[in-house]
Protein backbone atom coordinates (compact mmCIF):
# COMPACT_ATOMS: atom_id res chain seq x y z
CA UNK A 1 0.00 0.00 0.00
CA UNK A 2 1.42 3.42 -0.95
CA UNK A 3 1.19 6.82 0.69
CA UNK A 4 -1.67 8.08 -1.45
CA UNK A 5 -3.90 5.17 -0.51
CA UNK A 6 -3.27 5.50 3.23
CA UNK A 7 -3.92 9.25 3.04
CA UNK A 8 -7.19 8.53 1.24
CA UNK A 9 -8.08 5.94 3.87
CA UNK A 10 -7.29 8.47 6.62
CA UNK A 11 -9.65 10.95 4.96
CA UNK A 12 -12.39 8.31 4.87
CA UNK A 13 -11.89 7.55 8.57
CA UNK A 14 -12.12 11.26 9.37
CA UNK A 15 -15.30 11.45 7.31
CA UNK A 16 -17.19 9.14 9.66
CA UNK A 17 -19.99 11.51 10.84
CA UNK A 18 -20.04 10.59 14.53
CA UNK A 19 -22.37 13.38 15.68
CA UNK A 20 -24.77 12.76 12.80
CA UNK A 21 -24.91 9.02 13.53
CA UNK A 22 -25.49 9.59 17.26
CA UNK A 23 -28.17 12.22 16.68
CA UNK A 24 -30.05 10.07 14.18
CA UNK A 25 -29.76 6.75 16.04
CA UNK A 26 -30.66 8.04 19.52
CA UNK A 27 -32.83 11.07 18.76
CA UNK A 28 -34.03 10.68 15.17
CA UNK A 29 -32.74 14.14 14.22
CA UNK A 30 -29.97 15.68 12.12
CA UNK A 31 -27.64 17.51 14.52
CA UNK A 32 -26.89 20.03 11.77
CA UNK A 33 -30.47 21.33 11.98
CA UNK A 34 -30.01 22.43 15.59
CA UNK A 35 -27.81 24.72 17.64
CA UNK A 36 -24.94 26.15 15.64
CA UNK A 37 -25.63 23.72 12.78
CA UNK A 38 -22.18 22.25 13.30
CA UNK A 39 -21.53 18.51 13.26
CA UNK A 40 -19.03 18.33 16.08
CA UNK A 41 -18.64 17.67 19.78
CA UNK A 42 -19.31 21.27 20.86
CA UNK A 43 -22.72 21.42 19.19
CA UNK A 44 -23.52 17.90 20.39
CA UNK A 45 -22.82 18.96 23.98
CA UNK A 46 -25.09 21.95 23.45
CA UNK A 47 -27.99 20.12 21.77
CA UNK A 48 -27.88 16.53 23.04
CA UNK A 49 -26.24 16.93 26.43
CA UNK A 50 -22.98 15.97 28.10
CA UNK A 51 -23.41 12.18 27.77
CA UNK A 52 -23.72 12.15 24.00
CA UNK A 53 -21.34 15.08 23.61
CA UNK A 54 -18.69 13.06 25.42
CA UNK A 55 -19.31 10.03 23.21
CA UNK A 56 -18.94 12.12 20.06
CA UNK A 57 -15.81 13.83 21.36
CA UNK A 58 -14.09 10.55 22.27
CA UNK A 59 -14.96 8.84 18.98
CA UNK A 60 -13.83 11.88 16.97
CA UNK A 61 -10.52 11.79 18.85
CA UNK A 62 -10.17 8.09 18.05
CA UNK A 63 -10.62 8.91 14.36
CA UNK A 64 -7.50 11.08 14.44
CA UNK A 65 -5.55 8.49 16.41
CA UNK A 66 -6.54 5.65 14.09
CA UNK A 67 -5.69 7.68 11.00
CA UNK A 68 -2.15 8.41 12.24
CA UNK A 69 -1.57 4.72 12.99
CA UNK A 70 -2.16 3.87 9.32
CA UNK A 71 1.59 4.34 8.80
CA UNK A 72 1.91 0.77 10.10
CA UNK A 73 0.52 -0.41 6.75
CA UNK A 74 3.73 0.73 5.03
CA UNK A 75 6.81 -1.20 6.28
CA UNK A 76 9.22 1.58 5.27
CA UNK A 77 7.91 3.88 8.01
CA UNK A 78 8.23 1.29 10.77
CA UNK A 79 12.04 1.47 10.51
CA UNK A 80 13.44 3.75 13.30
CA UNK A 81 16.00 5.29 10.91
CA UNK A 82 13.19 7.01 8.96
CA UNK A 83 11.98 9.17 11.86
CA UNK A 84 11.66 12.42 9.90
CA UNK A 85 9.76 10.74 7.07
CA UNK A 86 7.53 9.05 9.64
CA UNK A 87 6.61 12.34 11.35
CA UNK A 88 5.85 13.91 7.96
CA UNK A 89 3.55 11.02 7.03
CA UNK A 90 1.85 11.03 10.43
CA UNK A 91 1.09 14.73 10.13
CA UNK A 92 -0.26 14.13 6.63
CA UNK A 93 -2.45 11.27 7.84
CA UNK A 94 -3.76 13.27 10.77
CA UNK A 95 -4.54 16.28 8.63
CA UNK A 96 -6.32 14.06 6.10
CA UNK A 97 -8.56 12.82 8.92
CA UNK A 98 -9.19 16.39 10.08
CA UNK A 99 -10.12 17.45 6.53
CA UNK A 100 -12.41 14.43 6.39
CA UNK A 101 -14.09 15.52 9.61
CA UNK A 102 -14.57 19.09 8.38
CA UNK A 103 -15.66 18.01 4.88
CA UNK A 104 -17.03 14.49 5.39
CA UNK A 105 -17.54 12.35 2.32
CA UNK A 106 -20.40 10.50 4.02
CA UNK A 107 -22.33 13.62 5.12
CA UNK A 108 -22.54 15.97 2.13
CA UNK A 109 -19.18 17.59 3.04
CA UNK A 110 -20.82 19.44 5.96
CA UNK A 111 -18.97 18.44 9.11
CA UNK A 112 -17.48 19.83 12.30
CA UNK A 113 -14.46 21.95 13.17
CA UNK A 114 -12.00 19.09 13.66
CA UNK A 115 -10.67 19.96 17.11
CA UNK A 116 -11.33 16.55 18.70
CA UNK A 117 -9.84 14.79 15.67
CA UNK A 118 -6.79 17.05 15.92
CA UNK A 119 -6.40 16.04 19.56
CA UNK A 120 -6.56 12.38 18.57
CA UNK A 121 -3.88 12.99 15.97
CA UNK A 122 -1.60 14.69 18.51
CA UNK A 123 -2.28 11.89 21.00
CA UNK A 124 -0.88 9.41 18.48
CA UNK A 125 2.21 11.47 17.62
CA UNK A 126 2.96 13.30 20.89
CA UNK A 127 0.96 11.66 23.71
CA UNK A 128 2.41 13.82 26.51
CA UNK A 129 1.61 17.02 24.64
CA UNK A 130 -1.89 15.72 23.93
CA UNK A 131 -2.50 14.89 27.59
CA UNK A 132 -1.30 18.36 28.57
CA UNK A 133 -3.75 19.90 26.07
CA UNK A 134 -6.56 17.71 27.37
CA UNK A 135 -5.69 18.93 30.86
CA UNK A 136 -6.08 22.53 29.67
CA UNK A 137 -9.36 21.64 27.97
CA UNK A 138 -10.83 19.97 31.06
CA UNK A 139 -9.67 22.72 33.41
CA UNK A 140 -11.26 25.44 31.28
CA UNK A 141 -14.41 23.35 30.80
CA UNK A 142 -14.72 22.75 34.54
CA UNK A 143 -14.20 26.43 35.27
CA UNK A 144 -16.39 27.97 32.56
CA UNK A 145 -18.56 25.16 31.03
CA UNK A 146 -17.79 26.65 27.59
CA UNK A 147 -16.72 23.81 25.27
CA UNK A 148 -15.75 26.29 22.57
CA UNK A 149 -13.50 28.30 24.89
CA UNK A 150 -11.96 25.06 26.16
CA UNK A 151 -11.17 24.01 22.58
CA UNK A 152 -9.71 27.40 21.67
CA UNK A 153 -7.40 27.59 24.68
CA UNK A 154 -6.33 23.96 24.29
CA UNK A 155 -5.45 24.66 20.63
CA UNK A 156 -3.39 27.69 21.57
CA UNK A 157 -1.77 25.73 24.42
CA UNK A 158 -0.75 23.06 21.90
CA UNK A 159 1.47 25.55 20.08
CA UNK A 160 2.91 26.83 23.36
CA UNK A 161 3.71 23.30 24.54
CA UNK A 162 5.38 22.31 21.25
CA UNK A 163 7.39 25.51 20.83
CA UNK A 164 8.45 26.23 24.38
CA UNK A 165 7.62 23.59 26.99
CA UNK A 166 8.56 20.41 25.08
CA UNK A 167 10.76 22.26 22.58
CA UNK A 168 9.99 19.87 19.70
CA UNK A 169 13.08 19.61 17.40
CA UNK A 170 11.16 18.66 14.23
CA UNK A 171 10.71 21.91 12.29
CA UNK A 172 7.67 20.68 10.36
CA UNK A 173 5.93 19.77 13.60
CA UNK A 174 6.64 23.23 15.02
CA UNK A 175 5.10 24.82 11.94
CA UNK A 176 2.17 22.44 12.24
CA UNK A 177 1.61 23.43 15.89
CA UNK A 178 1.39 27.12 15.02
CA UNK A 179 -0.92 26.30 12.09
CA UNK A 180 -3.21 24.33 14.40
CA UNK A 181 -3.50 27.25 16.83
CA UNK A 182 -4.35 29.61 13.98
CA UNK A 183 -6.80 27.10 12.48
CA UNK A 184 -8.62 26.68 15.79
CA UNK A 185 -8.93 30.46 16.15
CA UNK A 186 -10.13 30.77 12.55
CA UNK A 187 -12.77 28.04 12.79
CA UNK A 188 -14.09 29.42 16.09
CA UNK A 189 -14.59 33.02 15.01
CA UNK A 190 -18.36 32.86 15.55
CA UNK A 191 -17.85 31.28 18.98
CA UNK A 192 -15.36 33.99 19.92
CA UNK A 193 -17.90 36.62 18.88
CA UNK A 194 -20.60 34.99 21.01
CA UNK A 195 -18.21 34.68 23.96
CA UNK A 196 -17.36 38.38 23.78
CA UNK A 197 -21.07 39.28 23.60
CA UNK A 198 -21.97 36.86 26.40
CA UNK A 199 -24.25 34.82 24.12
CA UNK A 200 -22.30 31.56 23.97
CA UNK A 201 -24.18 28.52 25.28
CA UNK A 202 -22.72 26.50 28.13
CA UNK A 203 -22.49 22.72 28.15
CA UNK A 204 -24.96 20.82 30.33
CA UNK A 205 -22.07 19.39 32.34
CA UNK A 206 -21.70 20.74 35.91
CA UNK A 207 -24.92 22.71 35.64
CA UNK A 208 -26.01 21.44 39.08
CA UNK A 209 -22.82 22.90 40.58
CA UNK A 210 -23.68 26.29 39.08
CA UNK A 211 -27.23 26.07 40.40
CA UNK A 212 -25.92 25.40 43.90
CA UNK A 213 -23.63 28.42 43.63
CA UNK A 214 -26.55 30.55 42.44
CA UNK A 215 -28.67 29.41 45.38
CA UNK A 216 -25.84 30.23 47.81
CA UNK A 217 -25.55 33.73 46.29
CA UNK A 218 -29.31 34.21 46.66
CA UNK A 219 -29.16 33.14 50.30
CA UNK A 220 -26.25 35.49 50.95
CA UNK A 221 -28.21 38.34 49.39
CA UNK A 222 -31.17 37.57 51.64
CA UNK A 223 -28.93 37.60 54.72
Amino acid sequence: MNEFLVLLLAYCIGSIPTALIVSKVFFGIDIRDYGSGNMGATNTFRVLGSKYGTIVMVVDMLKGLAAVKLFLLIPYYTDPIHTTDLVNLQIGLGLSAVVGHIFPLWADFKGGKGVATLFGMVLAIQPYVALACVGVFLLVLYTTRFVSLSSILAGVAFAVFILYIFDEPQQLYRIFAVSVALLVLLTHQKNIGRLLKGNESKAGILKYRDRRKARRRDLDDVD
